[in-house]
């Protein structure tokens, strides 16, 4: 049985009887909050292996909870699940661009969302693990076992998913990766995002590694690909 604790915010008394329920079901640990503040607040005491947060949250709204968690060195490295609402493209989009892991849209299924609980701790799980020697390429290094890049010796600060989508493109240099392959590469098949999705976090992948991020060439129509050498 499982023995990770889940931070659970939502301001709705029945979500989170709801998903704490099927939570602890699975045999996890699960503490909740009603507010962003209370969701701060507990991500720093009671260290959480895992997030599920609201959007819509009375004070501190869930875009700006994510952003205060994914800036602080205590809580960065938290997976995050955005529960929410708010299905617009727009909003997933911000969600993933802050660092989140995944999203699950209300209304719900609590099979899906516990399945999607498990998935994101076990890519979590296998990216803590060390996995074979340093990727170097020129002066970029890809440090598999500390989910880390440098760039000349200057560490790059890439979220989790910007870290496996650079991890798996550079391990098949020259090899073209359709949205979909990306997608079932870092997190696992039938996860559902769109393709939309991909293409903004590539951008933003491709803006912090500065003129590195050239190597990371579009190819029309199908998907992307990484040229060692240009």
């Amino acid at each position: 049985m499982a023995r990770e604790r889940i931070l659970v915010v939502d301001d709705e008394k029945d979500i989170l009887d709801l998903v704490g329920y099927n939570l602890a079901r699975e045999g996890y640990e699960v503490v909740t909050a009603l507010t962003g503040e209370q969701a701060l607040q507990s991500a720093r005491l009671k260290g959480p292996d895992l997030i599920i947060l609201d959007l819509l949250l009375p004070g501190i709204g869930g875009l700006e909870v994510a952003r205060k968690l994914k800036g602080s060195e205590a809580t960065a490295k938290i997976p995050l699940i955005i529960l929410t609402a708010k299905g617009e493209e727009a909003d997933i989009v911000t969600g993933l661009e802050l660092g989140a892991d995944d999203y699950v849209t209300k209304p719900f299924s609590p099979r899906v969302l516990v399945a999607r609980v498990r998935a994101v701790i076990r890519h979590h799980a296998q990216a803590s693990e060390p996995d074979g020697s340093p990727l170097k390429i020129e002066d970029m290094v890809i440090h598999p076992g500390h989910h880390e890049v440098t760039i000349t010796g200057r560490r790059i600060h890439l979220t989790p998913t910007e870290f496996r989508m650079l991890h798996l493109l550079v391990r098949r240099p020259g090899w073209v990766l359709t949205r979909t392959q990306i997608v079932d590469g870092i997190h696992g098949k039938d996860y559902a995002v769109t393709e939309r999705s991909v293409d903004v976090q590539m951008t933003g992948l491709r803006r912090k590694l500065g003129a590195w991020g050239a190597r990371i060439e579009t190819v029309r129509g199908v998907g992307y690909r990484f040229m060692e050498t240009r």
